[in-house]
């Protein structure tokens, strides 16, 4: 089987129905429609969810178009007929791969790789915001870096979507909830080890609150990179807990592989929105929101550590671990509290509007 569809034809489609799906919510939310206070499922973006599981799930094998694709096959063909073999590190996807291996052909496990990528936002997304799931989804769904991470960097992406519905049970009152985020994270961690990152910050933000600090720390961390990038960047890269970074941060790479380097201006004026958005919902608005405080810290503090890594080689690697959870954290104060005094339905409508727009401007740079 070589997909569904060819190759060639899956970004275009997927830009299609972002583009449609969102003007369709912008004329809704417009009208104040999907913003309210009672409980509601997920609509058509869950049948979108599903479409986009099965036909990405089961893509054709293409390295052009599809990145890693192509690596991970090759690395699950090799497993085929092997005996079990235990590994070091990142256990838990070795273990994933090679069970599927054994039983299943390379296009279903592709598909269950899928399934691991959207599911669990699709129910983090129910427990963060009950009242508005589906614009929520539909802002994962149309984020930068979305379609990438679901055909690209698979692993990756599946256990950042783990880290989601960690956040999303941790910040749970039950103990049970956080026994759930701790399973969550272990099995995060055993797919992908720079998932240590974001689960660190989520432990450090369910103890310390203060969201104006924390601004003030991603601040600095702009000054930081900007006078002392290079030392930052060597002290993080030999912590070790992922030897992917030192490969990516090495002067010695080609980097013609990776994207462009340096102070990466673009790329943290977009990662500044969602803290934009944060410092005035709180501090001039005056919303008071336990749960956003503690999405949004997690969020800024996430990201600060990328900001000071910010001129490595493939930079955009780490500010994945940040920008994973970036359309939640923009989402959830648009749709559960009114963020704006004046025409906040439009102004709802047409942050999602600019959010695809800047999703698909940057596939054409």
């Amino acid at each position: 089987m070589d997909g569904i569809l060819p190759a060639g034809l899956y970004y275009p489609i997927y830009y299609f129905i972002s583009a449609f799906l969102t003007i369709y919510y912008y004329l809704q939310l417009s009208k104040g429609n999907g913003l309210g206070n009672k409980k509601k499922g997920y609509g058509i973006v869950l049948c979108y969810a599903v479409i986009f599981i099965i036909i990405v799930g089961l893509r054709p094998i293409s390295g052009y178009y599809f990145g890693d694709t192509s690596n991970y096959a090759v690395a699950f063909e090799q497993l085929q007929g092997t005996p079990f073999e235990d590994v070091e590190d990142e256990r838990i996807f070795h273990y994933l791969t090679w069970f599927c291996a054994q039983t299943v052909d390379v296009h279903v496990y592709f598909l269950i790789v899928e399934i691991l990528y959207i599911v669990p936002v699709l129910i983090a997304c129910k427990k963060i915001s009950p009242t508005n799931p589906e614009v929520m989804m539909l802002f994962f769904m149309t984020a930068f870096s979305f379609f990438t991470y679901g055909t690209n960097g698979i692993r990756n992406g599946m256990a950042c979507s783990l880290v989601i519905l960690a956040i999303a049970y941790a910040s749970d009152k039950r103990f049970i909830g956080k026994i759930i985020a701790a399973v969550l994270a272990f099995i995060a961690y055993g797919c992908h080890k720079s998932t240590a990152l974001p689960i660190l910050c989520i432990i450090v933000c369910l103890f310390y609150k203060n969201s104006k600090v924390l601004t003030y720390f991603w601040i600095l961390s702009i000054g930081i990179s900007l006078v002392a990038g290079g030392s930052v960047e060597a002290f993080f890269t030999s912590l070790g807990f992922d030897d992917r970074m030192s490969e990516y941060s090495s002067s010695n790479v080609d980097e013609s592989l990776f994207s462009s380097t340096g102070f990466r201006w673009d790329f943290l004026l977009y990662s500044a929105m969602p803290i934009v958005l944060g410092w005035y919902a709180i501090f001039k608005r005056g919303i008071v929101s336990e749960k956003y405080s503690y999405l949004l810290n997690i969020y800024i503090l996430c990201n600060a550590f990328w900001v000071m890594m910010i001129r490595a080689s493939y930079s955009n690697r780490f500010a994945y671990l940040s920008w994973f959870i970036y359309p939640i954290v923009l989402a959830y104060p648009l749709l559960n509290f009114k963020v704006f005094k004046k025409g906040n339905n439009q102004k709802v409508a047409l942050i999602l509007m600019a959010h695809t727009a800047f999703t698909i401007i940057m596939s054409f740079m």
